[in-house]
């Protein structure tokens, strides 16, 4: 039976050859916390699902100012990883990413059942593979569709970053880091490193002009057309991504194009909330901070509260 990642590389590589002038696409950009507009003369709305999430701010616009401000002191004490009474800069980045990345670990969640088989509360390297890799592993002759022996290679390096203690056992943030490894910073190098696998055909350890272009667009004869955004892509290599223009990306260019790192959404929000509400200018937040500019961080209204509630239970 397929899981995720290997379901993943086995989709990439039928939708490859199913749809080959679809343009495909490789960059990971920082999305923006919000789509709606950031303007805080307005209202606050932006910075509501910056800090709790776009689903997580819908619920709190439901409750009653007292129980919203009883909940943001819930999640105060949550931000403040040290337990030391106040939220850093730091913390609270951290947090704003959690909260934008909440997806992540409701898909992780739902899958953590069919791993843990031994339900220890963590997922070992032997009962990730058996799950995904059982049908192979018990009759390795079954398909020579896929090297299967190569993607449970590729996997277990992976999974052995996303290990940042090394014990060949997963938490949710560790296997969050190996499922999504493109939303984690210690993740980015195995990133990289695949991609290039993946696009490098002549192995060389560099992604030269043909790969590139041979990675986004597949024609599906010698005589098709090439789409007009192929010039584009043609273009972009030789002025953008070849930075040093020697005809081929290395690692580091590689990086700049799959991760760019234009702007840093979470930094800027978590420094606009601590300007904003900082009264004494100690660069960190104490939880009466927080609670008299509640209505930043959080919204509120007298409606739906019995539904509310019961879809937050956890509070």
């Amino acid at each position: 039976m397929l899981r995720p990642v290997l379901m993943c590389l086995v989709l990439c590589a039928v939708y490859g050859n199913s749809k080959p002038a679809e343009r495909k696409t490789r960059v990971h950009p920082d999305e923006p916390l919000s789509k709606l507009e950031h303007d805080d003369g307005k209202n606050f709305d932006y910075d509501h699902e910056a800090f709790l999430g776009e689903d997580e701010a819908k619920a709190f616009d439901q409750l009653p100012p007292e129980e919203s401000r009883r909940r943001l002191g819930i999640i105060v004490t949550k931000i403040d990883a040290n337990s030391d009474g106040y939220i850093s800069e730091e913390e609270m980045k951290i947090w704003i990413q959690k909260a934008q990345h909440k997806h992540v670990f409701d898909s992780v969640d739902s899958q953590w059942h069919e791993y843990d088989a031994n339900k220890d509360g963590l997922i070992s390297w032997e009962e990730y593979k058996n799950v995904t890799y059982g049908s192979y592993l018990e009759d390795p002759h079954t398909s020579d569709d896929f090297d299967y022996e190569r993607m449970m290679a590729r996997d277990e390096r992976r999974f052995k970053v996303a290990d940042k203690n090394g014990d060949r056992k997963a938490d949710r943030e560790e296997f969050a880091a190996f499922l999504y490894p493109e939303e984690n910073e210690h993740m980015k190098d195995i990133v990289v490193q695949e991609t290039m696998e993946d696009i490098d055909k002549n192995g060389d350890g560099f992604i030269d002009l043909k790969e590139y272009i041979g990675d986004l667009f597949t024609p599906e004869s010698d005589k098709e057309p090439e789409p007009q955004w192929v010039a584009s892509e043609r273009q972009q290599f030789a002025e953008y991504r070849d930075k040093n223009h020697d005809g081929k990306m290395d690692r580091e260019e590689t990086m700049d194009w799959i991760l760019p790192k234009d702007y840093d959404h979470a930094e800027a929000e978590a420094k606009h909330l601590l300007h904003e509400a900082d009264q004494n200018g100690d660069g960190k937040l104490s939880s009466f901070e927080v609670l008299e500019k509640y209505d930043l961080f959080v919204g509120s209204q007298v409606t739906n509260y019995g539904e509310a509630l019961m879809r937050h239970d956890e509070f």
